[in-house]
């Protein structure tokens, strides 16, 4: 419009100013008034364009910042899920198991010790959620993402008193800082979830292929989920992990029955 309308109101004039508008305006008076039309004609078309254009630059800065907010909260719910929300868990645990040793009449310190150190933990989560609303996983940049699946293991068997094995053959160097981050998160989930969900005594984790296709499964020997894990009201766990994958491109697939219940997570094809 911007383009073609100037033109074509330029065009019609000098056919008007030549054809009917001669005998009344002279040349050079005409050649005074083709710029001044123009002018005043592009002026009067552009002014409601741009307040157009600007109304459209409006609206598409508000919802940016809307998308930029609930980015934001969905990056608090995912740190507080992770840190704290799994912490209580592990605590809750914690003081049952306390609580049945207080009635069998074998309380330790070790117990008692344990306890605080979880619920410093928790502190510790809140602070940094505070802070920064970064989850403390280990540095991928210091440890592999086989000593860090290890390490996150080896905390919550002692935890939940779970029987876990490592099966992992992938290579580390297939994976940036932040897949490595966002597979530990919900492999951490996964073996939670076993415990909070299933009642299983083992559970065990595999990983396994290369850069253009890979597979990470979490296999536990528990009686599954009795109905639609998704579908739990106040359970966030598995739909963050769904919405991680998503946004890494990878697929997360997720089996229960009888047998126990597997926690797929696969990249560049299903297994």
């Amino acid at each position: 419009m911007i383009l073609l309308i100037p033109t074509l109101m330029v065009g019609i004039w000098e056919i008007l100013r030549h054809q009917l508008l001669m005998p009344y305006l002279s040349m050079n008076m005409g050649n005074y008034l083709t710029p001044i039309l123009v002018f005043v004609f592009t002026i009067v078309l552009l002014v409601p364009l741009f307040s157009i254009m600007e109304r459209n630059q409006q609206e598409l800065e508000r919802e940016r910042a809307a998308k930029h907010a609930m980015e934001a909260r969905e990056g608090l719910a995912r740190s507080l899920h992770d840190g704290i929300a799994q912490s209580l868990f592990l605590l809750s645990v914690k003081i049952d198991r306390l609580e049945q040793n207080r009635r069998n009449g074998e309380v330790s310190e070790e117990s008692v010790h344990q306890i605080q150190k979880t619920v410093h933990e928790v502190n510790h989560y809140v602070r940094q959620a505070i802070a920064d609303l970064k989850v403390p996983f280990s540095d991928p940049q210091t440890l592999s993402l086989e000593q860090s699946v290890q390490a996150q293991l080896a905390g919550i068997a002692n935890e939940v008193m779970i029987e876990v094995s490592l099966d992992w053959s992938l290579p580390d160097d297939i994976f940036t800082p932040l897949e490595k981050v966002e597979l530990l998160s919900c492999i951490r989930e996964a073996i939670i979830n076993v415990r909070k969900h299933t009642r299983a005594a083992k559970v065990s984790i595999f990983g396994n292929g290369d850069k253009k296709q890979w597979r990470v499964a979490v296999v536990d020997n528990g009686g599954g989920f009795v109905q639609d894990p998704y579908s739990v009201s106040g359970s966030y766990g598995l739909q963050i992990m769904q919405d991680r994958t998503e946004q890494m491109g990878w697929k997360l697939q997720l089996e229960s029955g009888s047998a126990g219940t597997l926690v797929e997570i696969t990249k560049g094809g299903s297994s």
